[in-house]
């Protein structure tokens, strides 16, 4: 996923940018594609590849319907119990999720929420497909076997996007995500804001959510476009929000995109002005020049047992191999302002020639289309408030150079972890967790006893490294980076063909109707109890506006 590297290599990379979802919930299988809709040069973020489908959002405000996905009945719906092994959390209607993110309420294990993107469509007679697409809190409060949709308000919103879930150490709930709007036969969006909304009894009620900060201009101009936030809470109403500004300039041009920070210590009432946290160092090499860390994607925070609040994120160091590097920084859990690095943990190996290339110009893996990347997260241990575990999927593994073409690469992607032991000044190597086929999205957590725990797609489970389950690694004991393995899945998800969202072009006649986008991360939650999962799952089926496939659904699992 290399959106810096691409702003240097001229305009291929940008014609396919609005590609990549652009006959997403398509009608029929082979409807024409405008690879950029006018030839706007938009920033190359995560959150842009996210929206472009024109069957949808040419219409996407205009649904007779749309203040039903607005302000539904709350409940929105609820699942039947199920005492499966595996449980479809999602009960909303036919559409796709993805993107998963789960916390377990510190306070009531049993009450856990998980949060994707939700889409909402509705499919006229005439054969116009409307949509709204508007995160909701899936809770359970009996463990996972049954689980209740919970809107929140966005209603000065069209869609959402990009949800994270936490709780405090007392019980509050926040889900932070991106907001959008557009209208009726308008190209597309206003850049997003930051929003956050926080609940107080478990997730059956929301506060409206509160902006902690705002987009400026819209697609393609000047502007700041917010993206890819994440959060994390501790104590008594204390939370983090940190995401990547993308600087746009003429025509959406890139400028840079450092990575900002904003605190509360209300439960989400109010939040601190932003502030600018990726700062600079001798190995980053600024967009404008100079050694700021300023081209950076994919920050996630984590809390320390001691109430140390560590950021870390992807920064591009523009070097020849076009391969990211992860960065860790510390701030003022008061503030929100950076107090120390960026650290350097380790090059990761996502450069030019590292990955096959889908049909969007983006990363993907063998015999696919989904567009993938290298980032995970970082998480801290509560048994040691100096031990930290910054977790990623990379090819080191795979033989390179990667073929461009995926059909004719056999590509061997690995979950990496790095650990510190001094409150992230210093990394040590990092190990990887080998395995046949592919291996990624991971998602790290340490569990209460200080044993890291990792959740991850895994393609071992396939031969021919096409379908994947959901592994959980769980560490033999704390620091030792040895890990056992299980499969959480009961079933099998094919993303290679056969799909019915994302999927309305068939780039190799062998796979037919491939999905190209799956999210770009899964979630997990630990607790004294195990593990809680939450994964985009294919193993259903479904119909839509006269073609069938594969389902997408958040799907939940406990891991002992």
């Amino acid at each position: 996923m290399r959106r810096f590297a691409r702003h240097r290599q001229g305009s291929l990379f940008l014609l396919s940018l609005l590609a990549v979802a652009a006959v997403a919930l398509s009608l029929g299988a082979g409807a024409a594609v405008s690879d950029n809709d006018g030839g706007l040069p938009l920033p190359v973020t995560h959150e842009h590849w996210n929206f472009m489908d024109p069957l949808l959002r040419s219409n996407a405000d205009g649904a007779a319907n749309a203040g039903t996905y607005r302000n539904p009945s709350d409940p929105v719906c609820v699942t039947s119990t199920s005492t499966a092994a595996n449980v479809n959390t999602d009960c909303e209607g036919n559409a796709p999720h993805n993107e998963t993110s789960i916390a377990v309420n510190p306070t009531n294990t049993s009450n856990q929420i998980g949060a994707a993107n939700d889409y909402q469509l509705t499919l006229s007679q005439g054969g116009t497909v409307y949509e709204t697409i508007f995160t909701r809190a899936h809770v359970t409060n009996d463990g996972g076997r049954t689980w209740t949709t919970h809107p929140i308000a966005y209603s000065n919103y069209t869609s959402t996007g990009d949800p994270a879930v936490a709780y405090d150490a007392v019980g509050n709930a926040y889900v932070a995500t991106l907001g959008f709007l557009w209208s009726q036969n308008r190209f597309c969006c206003t850049n997003p804001d930051v929003l956050v909304a926080s609940s107080s009894d478990g997730g059956t009620s929301w506060s409206k959510p509160k902006r902690v900060a705002s987009g400026t201009g819209s697609f393609g101009s000047i502007g700041t476009f917010n993206d890819k936030e994440y959060i994390a809470a501790w104590g008594n109403g204390n939370a983090i929000v940190t995401w990547t500004q993308f600087n746009d300039g003429i025509g959406g041009s890139y400028i840079s995109s450092p990575i900002y920070a904003s605190v509360t210590h209300d439960g989400g009432a109010s939040w601190t002005r932003p502030a600018l946290i990726s700062g600079s160092a001798s190995f980053c090499i600024g967009a404008q020049g100079g050694t700021a860390c300023d081209q950076d994607q994919f920050s996630v925070p984590t809390v320390a047992a001691d109430g140390s609040v560590y950021v870390a994120f992807v920064n591009y160091p523009t070097s020849p191999t076009g391969r990211d590097q992860y960065l860790v920084v510390k701030v003022d859990a008061a503030t929100g302002q950076r107090v120390a690095g960026p650290y350097q943990v380790a090059g990761v190996y996502d450069g030019f020639t590292d990955y096959p290339i889908n049909i969007d110009g983006r990363q993907t893996l063998h015999d696919s289309e989904f567009r993938t990347n290298s980032s995970g997260d970082i998480t801290a241990d509560p048994s040691n408030p100096l031990h930290l575990a910054v977790v990623w999927s990379d090819m080191r593994n795979s033989s390179l150079p990667a073929p461009a073409d995926p059909y004719a690469a056999a590509t061997n992607s690995d979950v990496i972890v790095s650990q510190s032991f001094d409150g992230g000044a210093t990394w040590g190597t990092a190990v990887a967790l080998t395995a046949a086929g592919d291996q990624f999205q991971p998602w790290g957590a340490y569990d209460p006893s200080g044993r890291l725990r990792i959740g991850y797609f895994d393609r071992s489970y396939d031969a021919a490294n096409h379908a994947y389950g959901y592994t959980l690694a769980t560490e033999t004991s704390s620091g030792s980076l040895s890990f056992s393995k299980t499969n959480l899945t009961t079933a099998l998800s094919d993303p290679t063909q056969g799909t019915r969202w994302f999927s309305g072009r068939t780039p190799n006649a062998s796979f037919p109707h491939p999905t190209t986008f799956l999210g770009d991360y899964s979630g997990i939650g630990t607790w004294s109890g195990g593990v809680s999962a939450l994964w985009t799952d294919l193993r259903g089926s479904t119909c839509f506006g006269g073609r069938c496939g594969t389902t997408q659904d958040a799907e939940f699992a406990h891991g002992s």
